[in-house]
């Protein structure tokens, strides 16, 4: 097994080590956002490679100084916007998550450096997290106007908890690596250039053990963390209030903003 590329070369998929797979989001110059191409090439990849007890854990990580900036949107037009930003937030990204969250082993992200919005939503959606120390998280919705999807919220909260996840999604604030590990939004904290061997020494012990208990234990825990179930009507009340801020000015002006590093005018609407 070899070095293959895939969405043109902006994820690259080998195998470092026995039984595991390593899924490297490379696309460093503009931080490895997660665009239509890569989002489709995750959630092909990840079924792609349960492969019995071929594989026995999945490595994701990214190339450069960032693991992944998040959603790739500065670019839609404002005539198509709503249309195209939703399209992207509520289906490839979906699937790619569902892809990291239903992989039948273990999956570890091994953060490499900053982890912003959607990308750090990837990070979470993995089994074990290990982070660089030089790395900064966080999520900036409420920077960028955006009602962040309750699924991707109950994430956060099945990992940190309702406090942390508060502190994180209604500042707007990044983390250190080591605040984040404070919080359980990671596992292990480790030297920059350290970061690769330890997440690959992490996998192969993952991947020394024995592939039922591995394929089992990751499904009764997924079992019992999706215990509590939204009603119907609750699902869809939280799926129309994330689809509401796409058709808001505050969310155009909040990727303006971001994108020529000033300050967002707000204007509630």
């Amino acid at each position: 097994m070899g070095t293959e590329e895939l969405a043109s070369g902006k994820l690259v998929l080998d195998f470092p080590a026995e039984a595991v797979a390593r899924l490297r989001l490379n696309n460093p110059e503009k931080r490895n956002p997660l665009d239509h191409e890569v989002l489709d090439a995750l959630a092909e990849a990840l079924p792609a490679l349960d492969r019995g007890i071929e594989i026995r854990c999945v490595v994701i990580t990214g190339t450069g100084p960032a693991f992944s900036a998040g959603y790739d949107i500065s670019g839609i037009p404002d005539e198509t916007f709503e249309r195209d930003a939703e399209a992207l937030v509520a289906h490839p990204f979906h699937a790619a998550m569902e892809a990291v969250s239903s992989h039948p082993y273990p999956v570890v992200a091994a953060i490499n450096g900053h982890c912003l919005g959607g990308g750090l939503e990837l990070a979470v959606r993995c089994d074990l997290r290990i982070c660089a120390a030089g790395a900064k998280l966080g999520m900036p919705p409420a920077k960028l106007g955006l009602i962040y999807g309750h699924t991707g919220l109950e994430r956060f909260i099945d990992v940190i908890g309702v406090a942390a996840t508060r502190d994180l999604f209604l500042t707007g604030r990044t983390v250190s690596a080591e605040r984040a590990r404070e919080i359980g939004l990671v596992g292990e904290v480790a030297d920059d250039d350290e970061l690769e061997a330890r997440s690959l020494a992490l996998a192969g012990e993952i991947a020394a053990n024995a592939p039922l208990s591995l394929r089992g234990n990751k499904r009764a825990i997924e079992t019992l963390a999706r215990a509590r179930r939204l009603t119907a009507e609750e699902e869809r009340e939280l799926i129309e209030l994330r689809r509401s801020c796409f058709a808001s000015e505050d969310f155009r002006e909040g990727i303006r903003a971001f994108a020529e590093k000033r300050a967002p005018r707000w204007r509630g609407r």
